[in-house]
């Protein structure tokens, strides 16, 4: 997928979101307006409506009356200004996720609940790396679901990349057990493993996870060295529950977020930068192998902006 276009269906995602901030805004037909309350008011709903959340709208409000408050003002301009509002929250999070552990593996813990987009994240994270020159291996510690066991291989089997699997039913910490070996043994720099995406008994889950983190301590003290959720956009500010909940049971380093081309809610992406502070290491605009890219927050904050 070319870059252009890759960046067009961004923008479509969040076409809805940008719209809407249009529909509020002096100067929709070319002239000026006078930033005023009323303005700022319609502008921080909209925000709010696009799942911006009311901690982040609030904040952008603020910003722009400190800055703009009174002035005549045309909507390319205001448009602008609050991509760069936006742009001020998504920067300090922005964090690309590098492959710097020593000694190898990097072992990288994939979470997120079942229909996230987690199983698929996987394989483009280890295609993203193979790009890079590291060598990556699997690992389907989501024993739960014998569907993402077969998904996992599938997606392996087609990027090239090794993928250690147990029976269905199994015991994750296992798997990961002989995955840290086979990688350590092998020379190989990445290890991504899957796990569970169970919500509904969080003990039970906490207990896995904290069993997989014995194992992983025994063989290396430093594993695993990134635990990264994978949120779905559709999901708006459900999401935030999400992390709420998986920052309890996991000890969430960093988030993903996955099919921002398919929903108007994407806003949420501000609202967890602005609520949690925690790494945002790359995006998700499709299915196939080339659609996540590393977060760019400058351009994210353009597109619900809706700043061509």
């Amino acid at each position: 997928m070319t870059e252009t276009s890759w960046t067009q269906r961004l923008f479509g995602g969040f076409a809805k979101t940008s719209e809407r901030l249009s529909a509020n805004l002096p100067g929709t037909s070319g002239g000026t307006a006078r930033l005023d309350d009323a303005t700022l008011d319609e502008v921080e709903d909209a925000l709010i409506l696009s799942d911006l959340g009311p901690s982040a709208a609030a904040r952008i409000r603020a910003r722009l009356a400190e800055k703009r408050f009174g002035l005549e003002i045309t909507t390319r301009e205001l448009k602008e200004a609050v991509a760069e509002e936006i742009a001020a929250i998504l920067r300090p999070v922005a964090k690309p996720l590098e492959i710097t552990a020593f000694p190898r593996p990097q072992v990288i813990l994939v979470i997120g609940v079942n229909g996230s987009g987690k199983t698929t994240t996987i394989a483009k994270l280890a295609h993203l790396f193979q790009e890079d020159d590291y060598g990556v291996l699997l690992a389907a510690g989501d024993t739960f679901r014998a569907a993402a066991i077969g998904q996992l291989a599938t997606w392996a089997g087609r990027i090239g990349v090794d993928l250690v699997r147990g029976p269905e039913g199994g015991d994750p910490a296992a798997i990961v057990f002989d995955a840290v070996k086979q990688a350590t043994d092998t020379g190989i720099d990445a290890l991504i493993v899957d796990t569970a995406g169970r919500l509904q008994n969080k003990k039970e889950l906490m207990e896995e996870l904290a069993k997989i983190r014995r194992v992983l301590g025994r063989l290396n003290p430093e594993a695993p060295h990134d635990v990264v959720l994978v949120l779905d956009a559709t999901n708006g500010q459900n999401a935030l529950s999400q992390i709420d909940v998986f920052k309890e049971v996991a000890g969430v380093t960093g988030l993903i977020m996955t099919k921002l081309d398919g929903t108007a809610r994407g806003g949420v992406l501000v609202a967890a930068a602005e609520q949690y502070g925690l790494p945002i290491h790359a995006i998700g605009v499709g299915e196939k192998m080339e659609d996540l890219r590393p977060f760019d927050p400058d351009l994210v904050a353009r597109v619900i902006a809706g700043v061509a």
